[in-house]
C-alpha cells in the first residue's frame, strides 16, 4: 500500500483462520457515576496504583494530534445557527427551534423517499495546531424516533483551496423509521481528499499537501408537524498528521499497577446470531468492547431495550449494540463515530474518538478510571497469547500489570471468563501506534496509529477532568 492510500484500518474481526425495531432508550438504567463498576459474578478486582515514576503529568513532546469539540453554552451561541437554539443548562447543546425549511431524503437503505423538517449549526473555523492528513468527527446526541443528524465537514487546504462540504455520518440512535437508516457515505472526493467510511484524508501526504482548519455543519431533521427534535451535546473532530511508520518508539511503565473493574463480554459465543449485522458476532469487536465500557460506568440497556433479543441468547446486551452501532452503507459494526454516538445514548455519557500519543497517555487514564478501547491490526506472531491475527481489531485496556504490562479485555476470546488477557506492553504499543504493517503475504497494510474510544462522565471527576484536559480533551 502506498502513501497515497487513506490510512482507514479495517474494523471488522478478521481473525488470520478465515483471512460479520427498538430505540436504545434516552433514560437506559443508570447506576453510580463515579467509575468503572465491577462485574457482580467477577468478584473484587485489585485498585491500587504504584506509580514507578513519579505521578505528575509528564511533559508531552509536539502533538500529532488535534482534537477539538464544541461543548459549553459559550460554544454554542458562538456557531451559526439556522432554525437552532442554544440549550443552556447541565448538558448544554443545541435543538430545533423553527425549521428553515424541508428536504426530500431518499435513503438508499429503505429506497424509500420522505420530507423532513431540518435546521442547521455550523461552528467557527478551527484552525489546527496540527495541519492534517486525516480528519475523524465524531459526536453525541440524542435523536428521538423520528429525528436524525447529519455531520458534515468543509476544510480548507495548506494551498489555499477548499474541500466541498463532506458528509462524515448520518445518525440516528434507532432503526425504527421507515425513512431513515444510519449510514455512512461513499464516494466522495475531490481529487485531493476523500472520505473513507468515518475518516476523512489527504489522497497524497507526501505531496505535503495539509488541511490546514474545517468547519463543521450538523443538520437536525425531524418529521414535518412534529415538535420533536434532536439534542447535540457533544460535536467534535480529531486532525492527526501520523507519519508512515511499521515501528514507534517504546514508552517506558510510569503509573502501572492498577486494573479497573470492567465486564468481560466475548463477541465468540454470538457466532451466527442476527447475521444482518455485520454477520455476526464474530465481527462484533467495536460494539462488544463499546457495551462492555458502557457498562463499566455502570449503564445498560432496560429490559424493554432488550424484548427483541432472543432470550435463549447470552449477554443480549452485545446483540444490542451491534444493532445500533450498525453502518449501513459500510456493512459493518466498526464505524468509529458511530460507536461513541451509541455510547453517549447513555444517561450521562460523553464519548470521542481520537489517537493518543503512547501508552503512558493510556496509563494516565487508567489511573484516573477511565478505560480505553484501542485498534489495531496484527499477524498471530505478533502478539503473545492472543492466538490470532486480524486485520482490523478493538479491545479494551483496563489496567497495567505491575511491570507494566497491558491489561486487556479482548473480546476475540471463545468465552466470557478468557476475555481478560495480559499482554506484553512493547508488542502492545507498537500494533496500536503503527499506521504501516507487514501482512503474512509480506503486502504492506495500515495499522491505526493510535486510534481510541474515550468513554466518561458528563461530569468527570476533578482527577478525571484533568487528565482528559492534559490530552487534549475538553
Amino acid at each position: 500500500m502506498t502513501s497515497s492510500t487513506p490510512r482507514r484500518t479495517v474494523l471488522a474481526a478478521a481473525l488470520a483462520a478465515a483471512a460479520g425495531a427498538a430505540t436504545p432508550s434516552a433514560n437506559a438504567t443508570p447506576l453510580a457515576n463515579a467509575g468503572p463498576v465491577a462485574n457482580a459474578a467477577e468478584g473484587p478486582r485489585k485498585t491500587s496504583a504504584r506509580p514507578t515514576t513519579p505521578s505528575a503529568a509528564p511533559r508531552r513532546s509536539k502533538s500529532l494530534v488535534d482534537y477539538h469539540a464544541w461543548t459549553t453554552t459559550a460554544d454554542w451561541r458562538a456557531g451559526k445557527h439556522r432554525g437552532t437554539g442554544a440549550v443552556s443548562g447541565a448538558r448544554p447543546g443545541i435543538r430545533i427551534t423553527r425549521p428553515i425549511g424541508t428536504v426530500e431524503y431518499h435513503d438508499p437503505h429503505t429506497d424509500k423517499t420522505a420530507t423532513w423538517e431540518y435546521a442547521t449549526w455550523t461552528a467557527p473555523v478551527h484552525t489546527l495546531e496540527v495541519p492534517a492528513t486525516e480528519v475523524v468527527a465524531s459526536w453525541n446526541a440524542h435523536t428521538p424516533a423520528g429525528t436524525w443528524i447529519t455531520v458534515e465537514l468543509r476544510g480548507t487546504y495548506s494551498e489555499g483551496g477548499r474541500t466541498p462540504w463532506y458528509v462524515m455520518g448520518r445518525w440516528t440512535s434507532g432503526d425504527g423509521d421507515a425513512g431513515i437508516r444510519r449510514t455512512s457515505v461513499d464516494d466522495q472526493k475531490d481529487g485531493k481528499s476523500s472520505i473513507s467510511t468515518d475518516t476523512f484524508a489527504i489522497d497524497a501526504p507526501a505531496s505535503g499537501l495539509r488541511l490546514v482548519s474545517y468547519e463543521l455543519r450538523v443538520t437536525l431533521h425531524r418529521k414535518p408537524g412534529s415538535r420533536l427534535t434532536p439534542t447535540v451535546w457533544r460535536l467534535g473532530a480529531m486532525g492527526s498528521d501520523v507519519p508512515d511508520r511499521f515501528e514507534v518508539p517504546a514508552s517506558k511503565p510510569g503509573v502501572v499497577g492498577r486494573e479497573l473493574a470492567v465486564p468481560r463480554y466475548s463477541q465468540e459465543i454470538h457466532k451466527g446470531q442476527y447475521p444482518q449485522y455485520d454477520n455476526g458476532g464474530e465481527a462484533w469487536c467495536s460494539p462488544t468492547s463499546s457495551q462492555m465500557i458502557i457498562e463499566s460506568w455502570g449503564r445498560r440497556p432496560t429490559p424493554e431495550d432488550l424484548a427483541w433479543v432472543n432470550p435463549d441468547y447470552a449477554d443480549p446486551q452485545v446483540c444490542h449494540a451491534a444493532r445500533y452501532t450498525f453502518d449501513y452503507q459500510y456493512d459493518g459494526c466498526g464505524n468509529w463515530p458511530f460507536n461513541a454516538a451509541y455510547a453517549a445514548t447513555y444517561k450521562d455519557l460523553q464519548a470521542v474518538v481520537t489517537r493518543l500519543a503512547s501508552l503512558t497517555d493510556v496509563e494516565r487514564l487508567v489511573h484516573a478510571g477511565i478505560p480505553v478501547i484501542t485498534s489495531q491490526s496484527f499477524l498471530k506472531t505478533e502478539l503473545d497469547g492472543a492466538g490470532y491475527g486480524t486485520a482490523g481489531h478493538l479491545m479494551t485496556v483496563i489496567g497495567f500489570t505491575e511491570s507494566g504490562d497491558v491489561i486487556a479485555n479482548d473480546p476475540a476470546s471463545p468465552d466470557d471468563p478468557a476475555v481478560r488477557r495480559v499482554y506484553k506492553r512493547r508488542q502492545f504499543e507498537n500494533i496500536w501506534l503503527r499506521t504501516k504493517r507487514h501482512d503474512a503475504n509480506g503486502q504492506v497494510k495500515s495499522g491505526s496509529g493510535g486510534v481510541c474510544y474515550l468513554y466518561f462522565p458528563a461530569e468527570p471527576a476533578p482527577t478525571q477532568h484533568r487528565v482528559l484536559r492534559e490530552l487534549g480533551i475538553r
